[in-house]
């Protein structure tokens, strides 16, 4: 008898130890081009404890499923079961370009959320999934967003909480992790009642709308940093001390780089300034974007120059006017031992379907790997990375005083013109005014000119023809 309890404590033990790993999945990776094509077959369901399919939709305070999809995409989805029973499989609705407005008007009354979750409920036990993953992008946050979105978003999970338990569903939210706009979205106490995971969506920190080259996802905050708070490790602890606790919290990782067009291609470190987003991928297409796989292809083909940054634990790399950064197997190893030091639940991927899937630079799934080597036990990733430079702390310039890489001398602090970060049509001109945090509460405006012929294009975020 005390064989078997001692048996069961390691057998108990070990499980705990374990952590989740939640692999989203979006569905309109099918329709990439040449290797980075991807279908729900090339999902190693073996690697994540939750898989995440992205998205459907809202109409009205009922679920709708987007257009295009994947044909049979949710019966195939569920076979992924076949070779592991363990998975959980779970349907994300909402996502960046469904907005907010609809998701404000469905959470406003208690009827309507009663009516959507009745439906949540039914849709979820048609397509035999385990739970649902609410990504509204952002109460009070998002464009269109209503002050009521605050105390509306804890009804509307509480409501689905209560709907879920009696059908054993599982909800979960993916999140701001930025302190500004987390702290405007989310009771954070209130929520992490009702929600059984946490997915902190803790990349996007930096991208092609700011005027200087940035890391995606810096693990640590770095010298010079003008907003001490876009990092994973600020996030986490920001979130932590609003009361999250820390088994529901999963750390966001992602599988993707954000790219931008250097404005001298001589001045190419952290912190030079830029014209606009990258150029688009082979495969997501998408200017200030490039997917793991699409970026260590490139690296491949030679000529790149990869720099490691202990300090922040964060990737970057550059090839004449073009500059990534992004996250590799030993970036991505350093945030799964944060993970286990932090004694958070797992971590999260966006998206498995931009990793190596195909292993054209090696071992395939390097990035999703490395979570398992680390946080569940699995074999160590032996990924060949292109050679390093160590762009660490000792050797790095500081973005405050850096004389190779200072962008244009900002303007005073602009309430007129800049009232977020991002980019703004200059009404007078065909360029552009840059706006980004003065780390004061106020703004820095930065001013930039579109080369001949080019005007600045709003929608498109860069220079384009007239």
């Amino acid at each position: 008898m005390k064989i078997f309890i001692a048996l069961a404590v390691l057998y108990f033990t070990a499980c705990a130890a374990e952590k989740k790993i939640v692999c989203y999945y979006t569905s309109w990776s099918n329709y990439r081009k040449g290797n980075g094509k991807f279908e729900i077959e090339d999902i190693d369901p073996k690697l994540c404890t939750h898989l995440i399919y992205s998205f459907v939709g809202l109409n009205g305070n009922n679920i709708k499923i987007l257009k295009p999809g994947n044909k049979n995409g949710f019966q195939r989805f569920q076979k992924l079961k076949a070779r592991n029973p363990s998975v959980k499989t779970m349907l994300a609705i909402g996502g960046w370009n469904e907005g907010t407005p609809k998701y404000s008007q469905m959470a406003k009354t208690h009827k309507s959320r009663i009516e959507f979750a009745n439906n949540a409920v039914q849709f979820l036990k048609k397509y035999k999934f385990n739970g649902l993953d609410v990504d509204w992008e952002y109460p009070v946050a998002g464009d269109g967003g209503s002050p009521q979105d605050y105390d509306n978003f804890v009804e509307l999970l509480k409501v689905l909480k209560y709907k879920f338990s009696k059908h054993k569903l599982l909800l979960s939210a993916a999140v701001a992790a930025g302190r500004d706009k987390a702290s405007r979205a989310y009771n954070i106490p209130e929520i992490s009642k009702y929600l059984d995971l946490i997915n902190l969506m803790a990349y996007d920190f930096h991208g092609s709308w700011e005027p200087r080259t940035g890391h995606n996802a810096p693990l640590h905050v770095g010298r010079g940093d003008q907003d001490r708070y876009l990092n994973s490790e600020a996030a986490v602890n920001f979130w932590l001390s609003k009361g999250a606790p820390k088994k529901k919290l999963i750390l966001g990782v992602p599988t993707y780089g954000r790219t931008f067009t250097l404005s001298n291609p001589r001045s190419n470190g952290l912190g030079a300034a830029t014209s606009g987003p990258g150029s688009a991928g082979p495969y997501t297409g998408q200017e200030g974007y490039l997917g793991y796989q699409e970026i260590c292809e490139m690296q491949k083909k030679g000529g790149w120059k990869i720099s490691y940054n202990k300090e922040r634990e964060a990737v970057s790399a550059y090839k004449g006017n073009q500059w990534v950064g992004f996250d590799n197997v030993k970036s991505i190893k350093a945030k799964a031992e944060f993970v286990k030091k932090m004694g958070l639940g797992g971590a999260m991927v966006w998206a498995i379907d931009v990793d190596d899937f195909n292993g054209v630079c090696g071992e395939k799934y390097p990035l999703v790997k490395t979570l398992n080597a680390v946080l569940r036990s699995g074999k160590e990733v032996s990924q060949e990375e292109p050679a390093e430079v160590d762009n660490s702390q000792e050797n790095e310039p500081d973005l405050d005083d850096s004389q190779n890489n200072e962008p244009e001398q900002p303007a005073s602090v602009s309430k007129d013109v800049c009232t977020k970060v991002g980019n703004i049509a200059d009404s007078f001109s065909c360029g552009y005014f840059a706006c980004s945090h003065d780390g004061r509460g106020g703004f820095l405006k930065y001013s930039f000119s579109c080369q001949p012929g080019l005007c600045y294009n709003y929608q498109k975020n860069q220079c384009d023809y007239k």
